[in-house]
């Protein structure tokens, strides 16, 4: 056997695979574009249009009673900060990575929701008591981890402003 052929044959082998590893954003980006379909979300540019600019964050009151809560995880912070919620009313949250993984956890509740950046996820959460839920980030995402928090202010149904169409919450509403 012509161990150099051999080796000239791995060698070959390998340049050939590497390759196209080092082609990210040419092969890799949109192959994954294409398999993600519709829930993909490009998250440089998130802030810029679509669904969650920052005048579209916060809480949105649905036709049916519920509320719509879509908020944005970056290092090191969730935004909006603070959302306002009206207890025993269905929550759908929308949350989305502008950066890293990260994971939002309602303490005192069993609810974690983890975000990957390009994607959206969904959550269904439910309120039956008033108070406020301090959230935090359970995904170490670098050297601010620590400081990722923030906050569902929980209100009764009745204290719960009426939000218009297109019109937002948010604590500062109280």
């Amino acid at each position: 056997m012509n161990w150099r052929k051999v080796r000239i044959f791995v060698f070959t082998l390998l340049a050939l695979c590497l390759i196209p590893a080092t082609r990210y954003y040419q092969i890799d980006e949109p192959l994954l574009k294409l398999l993600r379909g519709s829930n993909h979300i490009d998250p440089l540019s998130l802030h810029l249009s679509g669904e969650f600019v920052e005048n579209n964050l916060g809480t949105e009151q649905d036709a049916d009673g519920s509320v719509t809560v879509r908020m944005i995880a970056q290092q090191y912070l969730f935004v909006p900060h603070c959302i306002l919620v009206p207890a025993g009313v269905p929550v759908h949250l929308k949350i989305t990575s502008a950066d890293a993984v990260h994971s939002l956890t309602l303490n005192g509740t069993n609810y974690a929701v983890k975000t990957l950046p390009g994607t959206v996820s969904l959550a269904e959460l439910q309120f039956p008591r008033t108070g406020d839920y301090k959230t935090v980030c359970r995904e170490f995402c670098g050297a601010g981890h620590y400081a990722m928090r923030s906050e569902f202010k929980v209100v009764p149904r009745d204290q719960f402003p009426a939000l218009r169409a297109g019109e937002r919450g948010a604590c500062v509403l109280q």
